[in-house]
């Protein structure tokens, strides 16, 4: 069943958003997906046990892509994927309610500080991201 809520995958540094790497995007996501693709600014993905997720990551220019929207995302293997999604373009997961999820302790100083506080470190696995979703 899909989460009915949005997670924003962000790079911070020095509390400022960055853009995400395109090409690091494109190598992750490409496998998975089923429709769309970055060029369209939308993409659905279809993880290996069939649960899928809709991506928003539209480019501006120059700028890069500032951020990704996962929504309606299944769990199970999906989670896994945004997990490796996020670790690989150097984003925190910020869900739209809760605290972020951070993959190394020493990302916490760039968030910006309303975020630091509540910021949980995790790895970029599916069962990691499954125990964090679950608690909140």
């Amino acid at each position: 069943m899909p989460v009915s809520y949005s997670i924003f995958l962000l790079r911070f540094v020095d509390s400022g958003v960055v853009a995400l790497d395109a090409g690091r995007f494109r190598r992750v996501t490409e496998p998975y997906v089923v429709a769309g693709g970055p060029g369209e600014g939308f993409s659905r993905l279809r993880a290996k046990d069939g649960g899928e997720a809709d991506l928003y990551h539209e480019s501006h220019g120059e700028s890069g892509m500032p951020c990704v929207t996962a929504t309606h995302f299944a769990r199970g293997a999906m989670l896994g994927v945004l997990g490796r999604l996020a670790a690989e373009l150097g984003a925190s997961i910020v869900p739209q309610e809760g605290g972020a999820l951070i993959f190394h302790e020493r990302e916490r100083r760039h968030l910006p500080a309303e975020l630091q506080g509540n910021a949980v470190v995790i790895a970029p696995t599916e069962d990691a991201l499954q125990a964090a979703f679950d608690a909140r």
